[in-house]
């Protein structure tokens, strides 16, 4: 079943190469006196899927990205794009310099804009940071399971993501429940699915743990209200990633630079990332996610997915 998408969503080609957030990070003072080799056009274009409200990932990601701009001397731009498809489509055509992707973003950038993971979030103990995919509904629900869905309205993130969208089908596929039996419709982001859940126009929804840190701390959902019915494996979090054609210096240079970026530095992003504390950040590499892409083989998910 072919399932239904949002408004915002339809217009993604349209709006393919059109950025909903774009801020800058100042780079140091010095920048124009002693001009970075690595950054030839005066500033660095650091792309991030919208997973939470721009207004909100900007001012993080400006403080990782003023970070990684001292450490490159050179001006770093984040750029909050309109979709996950958008991203995939602006760093093939050399829009991006950087980009994170969410884990099943990376499998299509990976093979559509030629994308390679250089470093994701760590834990303050030094290891990879994870995080799951979730079906939730209200506490006093009859459903009792991911069986009892049939016939149900169930809220799911944006189309591509990987815990919003193709996790939580997965997880519907694999207890043999076809699409067609019951009513998926796409809500347009996390936190859009959140609050459908807890405005109770549907009657479950995915909530992933990080979405579910995120509104826990901002007091927008109580877990005491609600039951998790489904639960993921644990998903490596996103790679920050640039092209694999990029000069070597270049990739070398950029992932030296975020592997020496302070705790404190990425401390704000890892909480939307459900990292806190957060650690530094980790070397990844392709073989990191290929759980994911054989998860999008068993799917059989093509780039029209996203």
């Amino acid at each position: 079943m072919k399932l239904p998408r949002t408004l915002a969503l339809s217009l993604a080609t349209l709006a393919a190469f059109t950025m909903v957030g774009c801020s800058s990070a100042e780079a140091p003072a010095n920048a124009d006196a002693k001009a970075s080799s690595f950054c030839p056009n005066g500033e660095l274009k650091f792309g991030i899927e919208p997973f939470e409200d721009p207004s909100k990932l900007e001012p993080a990601y400006n403080v990782l990205a003023a970070a990684l701009g001292k450490e490159l001397n050179c001006k770093v731009e984040v750029q909050v794009v309109e979709d996950y498809a958008a991203e995939v489509l602006s760093m093939r055509n050399g829009k991006l310099d950087l980009g994170q992707f969410g884990p099943m973003g990376y499998v299509f950038a990976s093979t559509k804009a030629n994308a390679e993971p250089l470093v994701s979030f760590g834990t303050a103990d030094g290891k990879l940071s994870s995080y799951t995919a979730g079906i939730w509904v209200p506490k006093d629900s009859p459903i009792q399971g991911i069986d009892d869905l049939r016939g149900k309205d169930v809220a799911l993130g944006s189309v591509g993501s990987t815990s919003g969208d193709v996790l939580p089908r997965y997880g519907l596929k694999t207890a043999g429940i076809a699409e067609d039996e019951l009513n998926m419709n796409y809500a347009g982001g996390h936190p859009e699915a959140l609050l459908a859940l807890t405005k109770g126009t549907v009657d479950a929804a995915q909530i992933n743990s990080q979405t579910l840190a995120s509104a826990q701390e901002a007091g927008n959902f109580d877990p005491a209200n609600f039951r998790q019915i489904w639960k993921s494996e644990e998903i490596p979090n996103d790679p920050i990633t640039v092209s694999a054609d990029a000069d070597p210096a270049f990739k070398a240079a950029v992932k030296d630079a975020l592997l020496n970026l302070a705790p404190a530095d990425i401390q704000a992003v890892g909480k939307f990332l459900d990292v806190s504390p957060a650690g530094g950040l980790i070397e990844v590499s392709k073989e990191t996610y290929s759980p994911l892409f054989d998860l999008a083989s068993t799917m059989g998910l093509t780039e029209d997915d996203i």
